[in-house]
């Protein structure tokens, strides 16, 4: 068979083009087969810090963020929280907190960063059966006795806490309240689920 009068500059491009179209078609099969091994935006967003604006937190007062699924409380402590918090050592199960249940920065009386130890960061769960305690910062109040300084009260099964997450003698609550890892972006503004910053 003759080959005389075929153009072969059009066959190479119909190939040229055949080709690119088929590399097309298999990139655009395997970016979405690619794409779906990624987590979710839905599951990063659950695992992601969270950052916590407290300019407009007042002493005594407490706010509500959520971390991980999970309430996350900041509460900043009056002068009087924070001096009440020395004297309960006797009443508590873990005053120390040698418990593992806070980062190392936050194994102190207050439970906070030496920079700021009036600011309080706790997970709001129970360490008992994972109920939400009940914010108590009111003092002697008849259901909880002339003794208590303010705190969080468990109202499934009666666990008491105190103003730093830590948990009562005779308590069901086995350990005081977890303290997620979290650092001052700067004194207005805390970011939850990271450590980073200075102490």
């Amino acid at each position: 068979m003759s080959t005389d009068g075929v153009d072969t500059s059009r066959r190479r491009f119909l190939t040229a083009a055949t080709t690119v179209v088929g590399a097309a078609g298999t990139v655009g099969a395997v970016i979405p087969f690619v794409l779906s091994m990624n987590p979710s935006a839905r599951a990063l967003a659950a695992g992601a810090p969270v950052e916590v604006d407290i300019s407009k937190l007042e002493p005594g007062q407490r706010i509500t963020a959520e971390w991980q699924g999970k309430p996350v409380w900041v509460m900043r402590r009056t002068k009087e929280n924070m001096q009440d918090l020395a004297g309960l050592d006797s009443r508590l199960g873990d005053p120390a907190s040698e418990v593992d249940h806070q980062p190392a920065y936050a194994t102190n009386p207050e439970r906070a960063r030496k920079a700021h130890p009036e600011i309080a960061v706790l997970i709001g769960i129970c360490t008992h059966l994972g109920c939400s305690p009940t914010f108590r910062p009111d003092l002697a109040p008849a259901d909880l006795g002339p003794d208590w300084k303010g705190g969080y009260f468990c109202p499934c099964h009666g666990s008491k806490f105190d103003l730093a997450g830590r948990v009562f003698k005779g308590s069901p609550a086995p350990t005081n309240l977890i303290v997620p890892p979290y650092y001052f972006v700067k004194d207005t503004v805390i970011m939850v689920g990271e450590d980073g910053g200075v102490a």
